[in-house]
């Protein structure tokens, strides 16, 4: 493997590898232990199938010690391997084009633009001469649900003072972040001819009725202020709804989905809670009302100081002001394994996910620039 690559070579070999979540990421795991042991890092993998039973693998890469019951690092940069799906027609997705000013392809700026940063800036440093522990982290399935991530977390094992957890920000320092939570809910009725509704109990009817106060709900959220947030409270979406079988039979079962975000300090499952309220409100309104929630995620939120070391440092680095974002990240996570995190990295959200995904090869650069001047002041 060529060493002293620019970052745009690595950026290049990086989108060549189709790491789309559906598929195994063992291969573009493979290209980064081999990158990390050749800059003289100690790899180590944590292998698991997902729910389809595809291998999945998290990998840590560490400097300046090895990883036992007591590991600790100074500072970890963290970016996630995986990317979403790419349209068929999008025939050089997996081919890193430059032009004017701009790389595409899948994955370019989210965010394996950070990864090819992240490994530039570790190969300008004499890793022989660090004071502190230093660690490269690189997670599975972080677009279907943070999920390896979340394993770590579990795991933990390894313990992270300060984390800089690649996202497209434009290179803004991002110090807090909305939480995610989601649940399916499932409103039954009894189904019957649609001639003869007294028969049966049209469970659309009642679902209208359950999303009517869930609406309410979130016409109360906002009393809840963080004013750091745009909006600056937890927001709810029922975003998909289905039921019924037929146009002339009476609904037997109603589903929807409810998310929402709660902002940092507030319980993950306060709109669950108040869900269950306004359920229990329509049992005693209708005794045989019938309702399932089904509660699949609870991703809190995270915060992180003004007058952190990392977040001051980064605000120098960059010359911006640190701010905060409503989408989840694996900053949360980290937060678990003892970090004070702060969100970075090129490329803007806004282009990410779509066909023609791209980031500057400007702010790429810059990154690589702001990365080695982290591990150098944090951990030399």
């Amino acid at each position: 493997m060529r060493l002293n690559m620019t970052v745009q070579d690595t950026l290049a070999q990086l989108v060549s590898i189709n790491s789309v979540s559906a598929h195994s990421n063992t291969a573009i795991t493979e290209y980064l232990a081999q990158r990390c042991e050749a800059l003289g890092l100690r790899v180590w993998a944590f292998p698991y199938s997902d729910d389809n039973g595809i291998e999945k693998i998290n990998l840590i890469a560490l400097a300046g010690t090895k990883l036992s019951a007591d590991t600790s690092v100074e500072l970890a940069l963290v970016g996630h391997t995986d990317t979403v799906p790419y349209d068929a027609g999008w025939t050089e997705a997996l081919t890193l084009i430059d032009r004017d000013g701009k790389l595409y392809g899948r994955g370019a700026c989210d965010t394996k633009g950070f990864i090819a940063a992240a490994l530039t800036s570790v190969e300008t440093l004499d890793m022989t001469r660090l004071r502190r522990p230093f660690a490269l982290i690189f997670t599975a399935d972080e677009e279907v649900g943070l999920l390896g991530a979340k394993r770590l977390a579990q795991s933990k094992p390894l313990r992270v003072r300060y984390c800089i957890v690649g996202e497209p920000t434009s290179l803004r320092p991002i110090r807090a972040g909305k939480g995610y939570s989601l649940a399916e809910v499932i409103v039954r009725g009894v189904e019957a001819h649609s001639a003869y509704p007294a028969l049966g109990a049209s469970a659309i009817f009642r679902a209208v009725r359950l999303i009517s106060k869930i609406e309410s709900i979130a016409q109360r959220l906002p009393e809840d202020k963080h004013p750091d947030f745009d909006p600056p409270y937890t927001t709810l979406n029922v975003g998909l709804i289905r039921g019924g079988s037929a146009k002339n039979v009476i609904a037997g079962e109603c589903r929807f989905t409810l998310e929402w975000r709660p902002i940092p300090g507030q319980e993950s499952t306060h709109v669950l809670d108040l869900l269950n309220a306004a359920i229990d409100e329509e049992k005693r309104d209708c005794p045989d009302f019938e309702c399932e929630v089904d509660a699949v995620r609870a991703d809190a939120g995270f915060e992180t100081s003004l007058n952190s070391p990392v977040v001051t440092m980064l605000e120098k680095l960059t010359d911006k002001t640190a701010g905060t974002v409503a989408f989840g990240t694996e900053a949360g996570q980290m937060t678990t394994l003892g970090s004070e995190a702060v969100v970075l990295g090129p490329g803007d959200i806004r282009v990410a996910h779509r066909t023609g995904e791209w980031v500057p090869v400007e702010e790429l650069r810059r990154c690589t620039e702001i990365l080695t001047e982290a591990v150098t002041s944090l951990c030399f």
